[in-house]
């Protein structure tokens, strides 16, 4: 790929994004149709990528980026349902998409396991960061998030033992479960140091550019370290995101003068890069469809026409399979509750242990345990499961030896584009179909506004050296709020920038007595 096709894909999007935001489209599902549509220009020249360089390269921000914005404590409550989804159903989606493709395509032998695993986790990050605007619940928004950061390293996990297996290397269930929990806890420890060194390294630099630049090389250093040691990187991107974000934000332990200003300069860096990739990436899927047809085309084994049955078999599996697994996954513990409950209700002793270990919960922090989705909650992340960058990067990592990777590579491109195309266009309408009633969660919001506005002001009021000492007082009282849970996360990171902005303006303001002080207003005033 050259330097002037690099720009052309670059600026046709921003071409294409400004023109389906104006219309309330998802620009990447635009992108990737148009570009599929130009790779069938005459004369146009295959874009050639290392196999490694979206996965090592492009993944890496795009998930670091989403996890800055994730809530520790929604995670933590609805822990159950993104293990079930992110671990389990991967699991269960991997092997029965690889008995399908085994079944469909018996030319490409163990490849379809491989390709099963490439199959398996849904992309669902850059349909929930429109979550408010498509009109999902929280919970739903919250559920699909933790689970598109849980399954990319479990499918990734599953890819590698996939290809050990294709390779020779001896594997069985039992090896594949410690794999998969040894390449997990090494993940997330050494997303952790890297967290830890960052935190202890940020203050001591005091200028925004070089914090930034520090924190830049975070989610491609503890990648690579992860993937040197055969650990998940996505994983250690994860937990390396999850603290850094949490700590910076809301620990008053890692506050430190002029803090405010790197995080205004990041949360303006991370949503310009994160389209710039998206971008790229989605411009490359389609890009590549009329020449991996055309590799196709000239392949024994398995063939372009019995290739393409295979896709949309598999396209199909995929969607009904989910959407089934959901139900049962769900329904079994909504079956579990109501026992439990009637239990609780004939069995004395059973429902003191039932409310001692609540108590208990309750005395380390944590909350009631969740019920189980509902059925629309259900139906709706069923539905929304199409696959994306990670199914893409991992096709393109698949090693030429492997038996029908050109076939795995057409299958992976054909998929994800059915899924954007089946799914991704219909989730707004099918949420106004299911017609949520959001009017409480909405109340809820205001009344922890209004909350948080109180905490500010009454933090405002208190005695300061000067104006920054004021604002920094202010924040404290608001991680102080978060931590005693009065205050969730996403309100009190709306509060920080607002005290961000309030803060950085009295530093831009002109001196007295040289023309009126502008009014710069911010999301909570009044």
């Amino acid at each position: 790929m050259n330097d002037v096709q690099l720009l052309l894909i670059v600026g046709a999007g921003i071409a294409v994004a400004a023109v389906a935001r104006k219309r309330n489209i998802e620009p990447g599902m635009i992108i990737v149709v148009l570009a599929a549509a130009a790779s069938f220009i005459p004369g146009m020249p295959r874009l050639e990528l290392d196999s490694e360089f979206i996965l090592a390269v492009v993944v890496p921000p795009l998930l670091y980026s989403a996890t800055r914005g994730m809530s520790v404590s929604a995670f933590g409550a609805n822990l159950r349902a993104i293990v079930t989804l992110g671990v389990l159903l991967v699991l269960l989606t991997a092997g029965v998409l690889g008995l399908v493709a085994a079944w469909l395509l018996p030319a490409i032998g163990a490849g379809a396991f491989v390709l099963g695993s490439v199959l398996a986790p849904p992309d669902t990050i850059t349909t929930v960061s429109h979550g408010d605007e498509i009109g999902l619940p929280k919970r739903v928004t919250s559920i699909l998030t933790g689970e598109s950061l849980v399954n990319d390293a479990t499918a990734l996990t599953l890819f590698s033992i996939a290809i050990g297996v294709v390779g020779g290397e001896h594997a069985s269930w039992g090896h594949g479960a410690l794999e998969l929990l040894r390449n997990a806890t090494v993940g997330i420890a050494i997303g952790g140091a890297f967290a830890v060194a960052t935190l202890w390294i940020r203050k001591r630099l005091g200028n925004p550019t070089l914090e930034t630049s520090l924190v830049l090389l975070v989610p491609f250093t503890a990648f690579l370290v992860a993937e040197t040691v055969h650990a998940s990187g996505i994983l250690a991107v994860v937990a390396a995101a999850f603290l850094i974000s949490i700590n910076l934000t809301l620990d008053p332990k890692h506050q430190y003068p002029g803090a405010y200003r790197t995080r205004l300069q990041e949360q303006a860096f991370w949503p310009v890069l994160d389209f710039v990739l998206e971008t790229f990436v989605f411009a490359y899927i389609g890009l590549q469809l009329k020449f991996v047809l055309d590799d196709l085309a000239h392949s024994a084994q398995p063939g372009l026409a019995r290739t393409l049955i295979a896709a949309g078999v598999l396209l199909v599996v995929a969607i009904v399979f989910r959407l089934v697994a959901v139900y049962l996954l769900f329904g079994r513990w909504t079956l579990r509750n109501r026992m439990v409950k009637r239990r609780a209700d004939r069995d004395a002793a059973f429902r003191d242990a039932i409310e001692r270990r609540q108590q208990r919960r309750g005395r380390r922090g944590g909350g009631q345990p969740l019920d189980p989705p509902t059925p629309k909650e259900t139906l709706l992340v069923g539905w929304i499961g199409m696959r994306g960058i990670i199914t893409l990067a991992a096709a393109g990592s698949t090693p030429v030896w492997v038996p029908g990777r050109d076939a795995i590579l057409a299958i992976a491109l054909l998929v994800t584009l059915g899924t954007l195309l089946m799914q991704g266009t219909t989730i707004g309408w099918l949420t106004r179909r299911l017609s949520f009633d959001l009017t409480a969660e909405r109340a809820h919001e205001d009344e922890l506004r209004q909350r948080g506005h109180q905490i500010v002001a009454e933090a405002a009021r208190q005695p300061a050296t000067d104006p920054d000492a004021s604002f920094e007082n202010q924040r404290l009282a608001v991680g102080k709020a978060v931590s005693e849970r009065r205050l969730t996360e996403e309100v009190a990171r709306a509060l920080i920038e607002d005290l961000d902005l309030r803060q950085a303006a009295t530093h831009t303001m002109p001196p007295i007595g040289a023309g009126p002080r502008p009014n710069f207003p911010g999301k909570f005033s009044a």
